[in-house]
This record gives C-alpha cells, structure tokens and sequence, in this order.
C-alpha cells in the first residue's frame, strides 16, 4: 500500500501562505499496548499546512470510530476518534528549531518537500484512544470464577462466593479478627 503524503507545493513556501488538505485514511486493523483494534471504514482527515516563516506547521483532525473489546466484560464497543493532528516542519535553510521545543517536537523538511502526512495521522489517532477502552462506564466485567458477562445478570457462582465470605470463610482478613490492637 503506498504511503500517505503531502507533497507540499510551490507556493506554500512564500511566508503566511496556507493549504488545507482533506481526505480519506485507512488503518485497517492495529494494535496498542494490549488492546487489538479494527477500523472498518476509513477515517476523515482535514489538515491545514501553514508557512509560519523558516517552518511549516500542520494541524487539523483525523475523525472516525474503531472497534475493540471492552476492558471488563470482553465485549466488542465502538469507539469514536477525534484526534489532533500536529506537525512542525521546519524548512531547511530558512528557519530554525525554536528555543522552547525539544528536538523529538519538530522534523526537518526533507529535500523532496514530501510531508509523511500517515505518521501524523496515526500519531493523533493512537493518542486519542482511551487508556482502558469500555463499553460504559458501570460496567461490571465478568466473573473471575466462571466468566459470566455481570453486565447480563448475577451469576450463580458468585452467590455462594459471597455466602462464604460472609460466613468468614474463603476471607484473606479472617486471620486479622484475632489480633489485639492494645
């Protein structure tokens, strides 16, 4: 699959000028840290390109929904992306890196003018997704003993579990009931 790029043009090199660049991405499916996610249909994107004199700047959005399952209950949610788009750029020979950002905040613009435009969109896409995804905030997950979705109803093994406890058995603070505190 060919790479998604910005082949910045001619006139975006003269100060204060600007070009908007709009379309469609595709992720496809990907991973991030323990979650596995599925895009099934491609996500929009609308960026804007400035010359802000010696520098290019890109910012826009990349918006679009992917699918995973649920941190608790283990079934599929959706989930919907509006992700920032941000690129500083600066142009070799005319500009340099400002003061107050660090070297990992900014890219020299290559000789071929060409801006990896799918690097960025992937960088706002991966940072809007949720540390735990869920499919509500309540949900109960499932049972530890036997797997049953809790969001569906009680299960029946979680009763008795609880009946144990109660009952001080199957309790890991049983043993601290004998202890004095004098």
């Amino acid at each position: 699959m060919e790479r998604l790029v910005i082949e910045v043009p001619a006139e975006l090199f003269a100060p204060a000028e600007s070009s908007s660049f709009d379309g469609v991405f595709d992720m496809g499916s990907f991973d991030c840290g323990p979650d596995a996610y599925t895009c099934s249909q491609p996500m929009e994107y609308h960026v804007l390109v400035s010359n802000v004199g010696g520098a290019l700047l890109v910012g826009g959005t990349v918006e679009g929904e992917v699918t995973t399952s649920c941190g608790r209950c283990l079934e599929d949610v959706v989930i919907p992306i509006k992700g920032e788009v941000e690129g500083y750029f600066i142009i070799e020979g005319e500009g340099e890196a400002p003061e107050d950002m660090d070297e990992d905040e900014f890219d020299v613009l290559p000789e071929s003018h060409i801006i990896d435009l799918e690097s960025l969109l992937r960088a706002a896409v991966l940072v809007d997704l949720p540390l735990v995804p869920l499919c509500d905030e309540e949900c109960l997950g499932i049972c530890s003993q036997c797997g049953h979705n809790l969001n569906e109803g009680p299960c029946e093994c979680r009763a008795s579990e609880q009946d144990e406890i109660s009952l001080g058995r199957n309790n890991p603070f049983a043993a601290l009931k004998g202890i004095s505190f004098d």
